[in-house]
């Protein structure tokens, strides 16, 4: 943790809706005047899209899995040290995957490759992160350590499918059958570096649907936010005001001590209530660090 660089990461597992939550953020940076760094977690995967699939035939023909939710597939060296040296100067190298043919047009490249790395614009007020692994710890590597406020998008795991599924079949070009291979061949990876990370989270926002979820796999569309619940768990967050939420958030109410919940229409007024404070206070710590006062004409 740095407070002359804070760090923002948004964690989650791909169809978490954590691009959702990104909108968000950029609503609340609008409205506090903050100019921040976007980085999207894609840009430390280990390998290109051919790259990859060469990776995964490799390890099915040795009788084990590879995915992008773990180590194998992912570089958490170049991750942690990117956080560290934003940390620490406000700078460090960022790139791009390019997901979608659209996306890699300007760059004269193929979807499902990297653009090259690139020193991060300078002079910004912090770092958000949005991505798989902005919580990740393993025995070599320890990536949470370095951010400020740590979120965690977390749709109970059949919604998380769904959303998924129609995204990467109807966004990404990816047929049915091997977007639910990459599920399966994804688990492992998922018990192990994924939902840890959701115990290590400041803020956990699970969306619950109040739908049949029942069967992911032949979902036609996704369940809507006025179909659903969104409970937020808070750990290791001082002077949470509950009794303000509650009056603010029509139809919410408390169901333990540290969780509140609120319908799922209310969800991106629940995050502006929410976090806006938290990230004035980060950048109050951030203007006090560097000697600075008077943020926000306080």
């Amino acid at each position: 943790m740095s407070h002359k660089n804070p760090i923002i990461a948004i964690t989650g597992s791909s169809g978490a809706g954590t691009t959702t939550t990104t909108i968000a953020f950029q609503h609340i940076f609008r409205t506090l005047g903050i100019d921040a760094a976007f980085v999207e977690g894609d840009c430390f995967h280990r390998f290109s899209r051919p790259e990859m699939e060469v990776a995964i035939r490799k390890a099915k023909e040795e009788g084990r899995h590879i995915s992008y939710f773990g180590p194998e597939a992912n570089d958490f060296g170049v991750l942690e040290k990117f956080f560290a040296s934003y940390g620490e100067t406000g700078s460090g190298k960022i790139r791009h995957y390019l997901h979608t043919f659209d996306e890699a047009v300007p760059y004269n490249q193929l979807p499902g490759t990297f653009t090259p790395w690139q020193d991060l614009r300078p002079n910004t007020d912090l770092l958000f992160y949005e991505g798989l692994h902005g919580g990740a710890v393993t025995d070599q590597h320890n990536v949470a350590q370095h951010v400020d406020l740590l979120i965690g998008m977390v749709p109970i795991v059949n919604l998380e499918w769904i959303q998924k599924i129609i995204r990467d079949t109807s966004e990404r070009g990816h047929s049915r059958e091997a977007v639910q291979a990459s599920i399966v061949r994804s688990m492992d990876d998922y018990i192990n570096h994924i939902t840890p990370q959701f115990s290590r989270t400041h803020i956990n926002f699970q969306r619950v649907p109040t739908v049949d979820t029942s069967n992911p796999f032949s979902a036609k569309d996704i369940p809507s936010l006025d179909e659903s619940f969104v409970v937020i768990r808070f750990r290791g967050i001082k002077h949470v005001d509950f009794p303000y939420y509650l009056q603010m958030i029509n139809g919410s109410f408390m169901s333990r001590v540290n969780t509140l919940v609120v319908p799922g229409g209310k969800m991106g007024l629940a995050m502006e209530l929410i976090l806006t404070p938290l990230i004035e206070e980060l950048m109050i710590k951030r203007r006090q660090a560097r000697g600075q006062v008077d943020w926000l004409g306080t």
